[in-house]
């Protein structure tokens, strides 16, 4: 995030899309609708009438996959009733000129037969966000998860460098993150691109950076994403995979094709704290503690280092990760004597510089921002504030791509997946208690009204939904909250959405396209009617 949880409150008007917010990320959600009450205008942009939608002021039932045609049409309104902030181009960005040649035929009338949203509330939700005096776009993977998903990023970012919105108090672009940590995965080098603090392996001084700190040569070599992973063992240039706190075998797309390649491993490891779906196939399982049974730190979606304090011994036979990690290195032949989590965080903050300045004792009470970069520094709650960090915010010139699948006459219906308030990610944790299963009940498929009546489906009735993977069998759930053509499965069950999706990389981030798969509807019922075939 740009700015802070705390500012939601304080915004002029909250753009939120690709995000349910007051199901995923429930403390912000309602953050947003004081903001709303307390006088912001909001805007929801999502395939599904989800809670916050019955919130807003606009509510854009953007059709899954054409988020982009969606922006580009808003600043072309913004452009064309002289809405930007010409100031702030002229002073703190770069590229404009490209980007206003390209956005002169997205006009709301040629987008609205791509997204699916009136024009005329195009035209509202562009002056709405234009004319408010701090604007914060808010979004999750509704976003990200696409073919095309760094473009998405990418046009949100123009969209609020056009009204000179980054940089400022209430405003900003502020991912929100899928689970409590993924901020701190990707700031300690978990991206195959990076080492700690987004250092880039492919550059000559921060290998040698990194060399010198670990007395070891390192490889500057990009490496490969979890999709590329997963399609590697099937062809066996990679031949041994160690799973540490993921269970792909629900969570990545195209279910069939990820068991296949776990069967076709020399050598899988599974480091966790459940027998997960994935740990099935493991050869070794490493059983690790739960959050509760370590010291360390997260880093939460506004950048705060917060630290996370053991509240019980280990259980059993567990080891907290760390343990287990550095036991892997001394027998590796790698010295990895730590004696704590406090020494391998001030190892991180040696060689990271937004880590430079923090330390288990300046968070002893309360979290600090990154970038921090010296010991008297107190952290950066916004960033860009007094210049764009690159050196003028650069806006981004592209083209609305169609989504890598589309509907034919065989699967003439568009599949989007997305989470629910009861369970987190796989299950893995909430799905082994009683009380949540029972009451967010069993997997199930959101259609319209419409559907169901073509197909003879009533609310409750067992449903097959097949795509060119796959099929699996789910219940109905009958409602207008979702539109025509387009139908929801949440993606935590086991053999559930991502047994449909397909594993079509973004050419940029290799994110794939979870959001967006064509499907076709197959009563289970006795005797149900099969109509004649939907036409696209």
């Amino acid at each position: 995030m740009t700015n802070t949880n705390a500012e939601i409150i304080d915004s002029d008007c909250l753009f939120v899309i690709g995000s349910n917010t007051t199901e995923n990320h429930p403390v912000l959600g309602t953050r947003m609708m004081r903001a709303h009450r307390k006088g912001a205008k909001l805007i929801v942009a999502d395939p599904r009438r989800i809670p916050l939608a019955d919130e807003a002021d606009l509510y854009l039932p953007v059709r899954p996959g054409t988020n982009i045609a969606l922006i580009h049409a808003m600043c072309h309104v913004i452009l064309e009733e002289g809405l930007e902030d010409r100031a702030y181009i002229e002073e703190r960005t770069e590229g404009f000129e490209f980007l206003e040649d390209t956005l002169k035929k997205y006009t709301p009338e040629y987008v609205e037969p791509i997204c699916g949203v009136p024009a005329d509330d195009i035209r509202k939700a562009a002056r709405m966000f234009a004319e408010a005096d701090a604007a914060g776009i808010y979004y999750a993977m509704g976003i990200t998860q696409h073919s095309r998903g760094t473009h998405g990023v990418m046009a949100l970012s123009n969209l609020s460098l056009l009204t000179g919105n980054i940089g400022k108090y209430g405003a900003g672009i502020n991912p929100l993150r899928g689970q409590n940590n993924v901020q701190g995965a990707c700031d300690m080098g978990c991206l195959p691109s990076d080492l700690p603090g987004y250092q880039k392996v492919i550059k000559s001084a921060v290998i040698e950076k990194f060399e010198k700190a670990w007395g070891r040569k390192l490889s500057d070599k990009v490496g490969r994403t979890l999709p590329e992973v997963i399609d590697g063992l099937t062809d066996q240039s990679i031949r041994m995979l160690y799973v540490f706190g993921e269970n792909p075998v629900v969570s990545d797309p195209d279910t069939k094709h990820v068991m296949h390649a776990l069967e076709e491993a020399e050598f899988v490891v599974v480091q966790d704290i459940f027998m997960t779906e994935t740990a099935q196939f493991a050869d070794v399982i490493l059983p690790a503690s739960s959050f509760a049974e370590k010291d360390g730190t997260f880093t939460n979606t506004e950048r705060r280092v917060q630290r996370v304090r053991k509240a019980i011994r280990p259980i059993g036979n567990t080891k907290p990760d760390w343990q287990i990690f550095a036991a892997l290195l001394n027998r590796l032949g790698v010295p990895a004597e730590y004696k704590n989590p406090s020494q391998i965080f001030d190892e991180l903050a040696s060689v990271t510089p937004s880590y430079a300045g923090i330390s288990y004792p300046r968070i002893e009470e309360e979290g600090i921002q990154w970038p921090c970069p010296d010991k008297d520094h107190p952290g950066t709650p916004i960033l860009h504030t007094k210049a764009i960090s690159r050196g003028r915010g650069l806006f981004a010139d592209m083209e609305y791509e169609d989504p890598f699948e589309l509907t034919n006459h065989e699967y003439p219906y568009v599949l989007t997946t997305g989470r629910i308030l009861y369970h987190y990610h796989t299950m893995t944790m909430t799905g082994k208690t009683q009380a949540i299963n029972e009451i967010a009940g069993p997997a199930y498929v959101e259609m319209h009204p419409e559907e169901a009546s073509r197909y003879g489906i009533k609310d409750g009735d067992p449903v097959q939904i097949c795509s060119r993977r796959g099929c699996i069998e789910v219940q109905a759930r009958v409602t207008d909250r979702i539109e025509p053509e387009v139908l929801f499965i949440p993606f935590h069950y086991a053999q559930g959405a991502n047994v449909l999706t397909h594993n079509a990389l973004d050419p940029i981030a290799k994110i794939p396209e979870l959001k967006v798969a064509a499907v076709s509807i197959h009563p289970v019922a006795e005797n149900a009617p099969e109509p004649e075939r939907k036409i696209s």
